[in-house]
Formats: C-alpha cells, structure tokens, sequence
C-alpha cells in the first residue's frame, strides 16, 4: 500500500513539474513579443534593426569601416543622414534583397552620396582618383520610409556613374535629390510614391547623361521629375508610370515639369511612359518653360531638342504645356481629358507636332459636356509644323484648334472632326498655310458649326481642304 502511494505521489508531482515546464515554455498572448533581429546583428555589428533603435551611429560607423552596407530583413531607424563620402571610403554600395526598410526620422537625406568628380562625362575629365575610389556608387533592393517633415531619401553630389536600382522611397519630402554636379546617373525600377515634394529632383544641378526607366513616379505633392535652373542635358524619360504628382492645395505643379527660368535643360527625351492624373487646376502632365535670361548679348534664352513622343496622356488641366520654347517635337503620342487643353503652346519657335490623337472616347466619364475641353491651343508662335493631327469630339473652348498671333505655320494633314465651336480658327495669323485637312461636322450640331474661320491677319494660303460650313 506505502509502495502505491509513493507511485502515485511520484506520477502526480512529474504530471505537475510538466505542467509548470509548459507554461514556462508557451507564449504569454496578452504580451507583446520583443523583436530581435538576429540577423542584423550578426551581419551589421551593433546594429538592432527593430525599428525603434537609432541605428544611425552603428550604421555610419560600418559605412566609414567597410564602405558598403548589405542590409538584412528589418527595420532601420536613423536620426541623420547616413554619409558615403566616396573619397574616404572608396566603392561604395547599399544593398539589400527588398526585405529591409530605412526608417528616416530626421531631417535631411537618409542617404547623402558625396564623391569629388568636377569633369564631364569625357573620359579625358575624369580624375584617375574618381576610377580608383569612386566611380559607380550604387544603391538597391532598399525601402526608405520618411519619419520627419523634411526627410528625403536619396541626395547626391559630385558623383560619377551613381546608379540607383529597386529602390522604394516613400513618405519623405524629396524621393531623389540631384545637387550641385553629376554625371552619368541611372535610376530604374524604382517605386517613388506618396511623397510631399518632388519624386526625383534635379535641383540647380549641373547633370550630363542621365536616365529614368522603368519607374512608377506617383502621388509626389511637389511634381514627379523637376528639372529646375541648373545645366541639365541628355535626359532619357522612358516606359515610366508618372501620375498624380501635383497636391490640391500646393502651387500649380507637373508630373514632368523642365524649368529653365535661372539656368538651362536640353536634350530630353520622353518616351513610352503613361503620364495621367489628377484634376488640380494649373497642373499639368508635362510642362517645359524655356525662357532662360541670356548670359550673352544676342543669345537665344530659349532651349530645347526636346522629344515627346509614344506616350498616353491623360486627365488634368492641361496634358502638354510649352512657354517660350525653341525645337520641340511631339509624335505618336494619345491625349484625353485635358480639363483646360490637350497642348497648349505659347510665346514659342521650332515646334513641329506630328500624328497625334486627341479624341473623345466614351468609355471615359467626362462629366458635363464643358468639363473636359481637349483643344489644341498655340498663342504667339512662329515657324511651327502642324502634321497629321486627328481631333475628334473637342468641347466647349473656342476652337478645336487655336492659332492666335501666330506666323510661318504649315498645317497639312489635320483631320477635325465633330467639335462643338469652329473646328481651326486662324485670329491675326501671317504667312501661314493650311492644306489637305478634313474640317467637317457631321453629327447633330453639324447646321451651325464653323468648320474653319480666319480674322485678320496677311499672306495665309488656303489649299486643297475638305471643309463643312466656313466663314
């Protein structure tokens, strides 16, 4: 009987010492578990990386050591500006495999890129020391979240070759800060969203060679890509989605905004990208203001060799905006909703628009019959080609198609069709020749729509059109 009794007391006692063991073993549920980022701190000696740390001397300390960062799965909070001061640590790379977010809760660039290149892109300008220790900087697969009103992502100065790759940059104030003097920049497949200022930001930069690819640019308050005073040249915009970049409440900005006023960009090129949204009045998808002030007496302040082409444009104030530019040409390109105009043109020369389409497609709500406009408006103008334009469905402004004040136009090949108001209209035009048009209103407005109508002007040629009621 003892013997049982010692048994069973000996059953009851491991059945109890296995029950503690259990619930010293579980989770609690109701408490918070501690983040510990193992990985991190193997790879990156000092560094937590749970996102509440500052990591910011860790981290710079690392960057002064080794030059580069490989950045493991979590969480990076800073308080300043991570600094690549590329002379000090020769190449210099950011990595990580897109399972790593920098949390900036500072103000300034999470990362600072500052090389000492002052040459061109000639390989006779290039110091031997930018070969040796600088060239190609390069950041990718990183996530950089702004936790400050003035935090930026990226900014860089001086560099040669820096390319930015699978970047997502979002939260700050500027995405991309381009300042001072660079050469040869490549961003692509970059994720720039939901940003304050601008997405990425050639700011009073002097920058030869630079291209964005294959980049979603969208919801930056400030514009998408501005390029503002400067010497900017050789810029390639292609296969990009640029939208929404303009706030309600802020100054009148641009998905694509080129500003010359104070300095110079030329040689762009925008290709192939979709460039849409939203309904901000003054906002445009792409506007280029080329009024430079002449540095020498007799030069031409305007600049150019800009190409526009094989993009879709839509649904803001105006799709295309142009002021005092010189040697512009707009092809292949698809414009609709354009609340205020699909082009709008002033005070500009050398402008040479080809086939285009401005149409009206019902699959798209326009609202009221005088919400969306959708003309073509050149004011002010000289020396301009008008080739194979097709205009269908324009509502509400003046004319289909604007030319006022303007001289040394050919306009050939234009089809204009089914517009509310007169289809070309011609006020105070010189030496200016249309041909070959279709300019007809056939639908149930046809009985009192102007197809063509000239006020004014001198020397203009009128020849082989196809026209419904003129005057």
């Amino acid at each position: 009987m003892v013997s049982r009794r010692i048994t069973l007391l000996t059953s009851l006692l491991g059945l109890l010492g296995l029950g503690l063991w259990l619930s010293a073993s579980a989770p609690e549920r109701n408490s918070s578990p501690v983040t510990v980022n193992s990985e991190a701190a193997e790879k990156l000696p000092g560094v937590v990386g749970d996102g509440k740390t500052d990591d910011t001397a860790a981290l710079q300390a690392i960057i002064n050591r080794r030059g580069t960062i490989d950045f493991p799965k979590g969480t990076y909070r800073i308080t300043k500006p991570l600094v690549i001061d590329l002379d000090q640590t020769g190449y210099a790379a950011i990595t990580a495999d897109g399972t790593a977010t920098l949390l900036m809760a500072g103000a300034g660039p999470a990362i600072r890129f500052i090389g000492s290149h002052q040459g061109t892109a000639a390989p006779e300008t290039v110091k031997p020391e930018i070969w040796d220790r600088q060239r190609t900087p390069r950041i990718s697969n990183l996530e950089i979240v702004g936790a400050h009103p003035e935090a930026d992502g990226i900014e860089a100065s001086g560099t040669m070759q820096l390319s930015i790759h699978g970047v997502t940059i979002r939260r700050c104030r500027h995405g991309i800060h381009l300042i001072q003097r660079n050469r040869n920049v490549l961003i692509s497949a970059c994720h720039i969203y939901e940003n304050s200022g601008i997405g990425i930001y050639y700011d009073d930069v002097n920058l030869h060679q630079s291209n964005i690819v294959g980049c979603h640019i969208s919801y930056c308050g400030g514009g998408g890509v501005v390029c503002r005073a400067g010497e900017v040249r050789n810029v390639h915009i292609g296969t990009c989605d640029i939208e929404g970049c303009m706030a309600k409440d802020g100054p009148p900005a641009a998905n694509v905004f080129i500003d010359c006023r104070g300095g110079s960009t030329a040689e762009v090129a925008i290709t192939g990208c979709t460039i849409q949204h939203s309904n901000v009045p003054g906002a445009a998808n792409i506007r280029v203001i080329g009024a430079g002030k002449a540095t020498r007496a007799g030069e031409n302040p305007r600049w150019g060799h800009i190409t526009i082409g094989d993009n879709v444009l839509s649904d803001v104030a105006v799709n295309i905006d142009l002021r005092d530019c010189r040697g512009v040409s707009i092809t292949g390109n698809t414009f609709w909703m354009g609340y205020e105009a699909n082009l709008r043109v002033e005070s500009s020369e050398q402008i040479a628009v080809g086939p285009n389409l401005f149409e009206r497609n019902p699959a798209y709500n326009y609202g009221t019959s005088n919400t969306t406009k959708n003309g073509v408006e050149f004011r002010s103008c000289r020396d301009c080609t008008l080739t194979g334009l097709h205009l269908q469905g324009v509502r509400a402004p003046e004319a289909a198609l604007l030319l006022d004040d303007c001289q040394r136009f050919n306009v050939s090949g234009c089809s204009i069709l089914d517009c509310d108001g007169i289809g070309l209209l011609l006020r105070n035009c010189r030496n200016t020749r249309v041909s070959d048009c279709l300019i007809r209103h056939d639908g149930d407005k046809k009985a009192a729509a102007v197809t063509l109508k000239m006020i004014g002007g001198a020397g203009n040629l009128l020849a082989d059109n196809l026209l419904g009621r003129h005057a």
